[in-house]
């Protein structure tokens, strides 16, 4: 693992008027705030529901690991302008394992890290096949789906610090499926990964870390009594259990 603790420092945490705007007025970064988190596992995963924030902090962590928060990689190309940080990554510190300290203060040919969001994912497939330190497919002319995996397949293949914001949004069931494997294969390979996802498929990688995001704050707990299993396995069961309520 590359990072051990993610919190802000007491000098740099938003005041009372700040607090009282977004993002610290969501429940999971006002905890965050306040108590830190820690990682326990190679594997992280942040769910809940649209504005939970989990996406929020996602952002952040990867920021706080120099990865670009509109999306990229760790060793990003020389020349570019450096990115505004999102608010929460302004104030946010990672502490970081010997490995991760090494990594990140290594020469960039050895920097292993990627982020990926679905809001930029799709123009990144579209950009970036060929470009030297990416993917050489031609991500163009695939599919959403395929070009994703493709994506996946060459920017995760080493140990490094991946942070992924809803990878599911273009892949298939089979194409969840196959990115389950890879996560678990960089977890047991020296990597370590934080993604945020509304996926039953893909929160249910063996071993993996899931923190449950909501009003209630962030709170670890056991894939079987996620809020989003239970609801999948209810809708799946009786789909007219819910739909009688949203459809004339």
């Amino acid at each position: 693992m590359f990072v051990r603790r993610a919190y802000v420092r007491e000098a740099n945490r938003p005041g009372r008027a700040e607090r009282g705007r977004w993002p610290f007025t969501v429940p999971c970064v006002a905890e965050l705030v306040d108590e830190g988190l820690r990682f326990e596992a190679p594997v992280t995963f942040f769910v809940g529901d649209n504005g939970s924030g989990k996406s929020t902090l996602v952002e952040a962590i990867a920021e706080g690991f120099k990865l670009d928060s509109y999306g990229g990689r760790l060793a990003a190309l020389r020349g570019r302008p450096n990115p505004t940080k999102t608010p929460l990554g302004e104030v946010l510190t990672l502490e970081t394992t010997a490995a991760g300290a090494r990594m990140l203060g290594g020469p960039r040919t050895r920097k292993q890290g990627f982020f990926l969001r679905a809001e930029t994912a799709f123009q990144m497939t579209e950009n970036l096949g060929g470009v030297p330190g990416y993917w050489d497919e031609n991500t163009a002319e695939m599919s959403h789906g395929e070009g994703f995996l493709a994506v996946f397949r060459s920017m995760f293949a080493k140990p490094g610090f991946y942070v992924m914001d809803e990878p599911e949004a273009a892949l298939s069931f089979t194409s969840c499926l196959r990115l389950v494997g890879l996560m678990h294969e960089l977890g047991k390979t020296g990597a370590q990964v934080v993604c945020a996802t509304h996926s039953p498929i893909l929160a249910a990688t063996p071993g993996a870390d899931i923190i449950e995001v909501g009003e209630h704050g962030f709170r670890r707990i056991k894939w079987d009594e996620l809020e989003l299993v239970d609801h999948w396995r209810r809708y799946l069961a009786n789909p007219d259990s819910y739909l009688r309520h949203i459809i004339d």
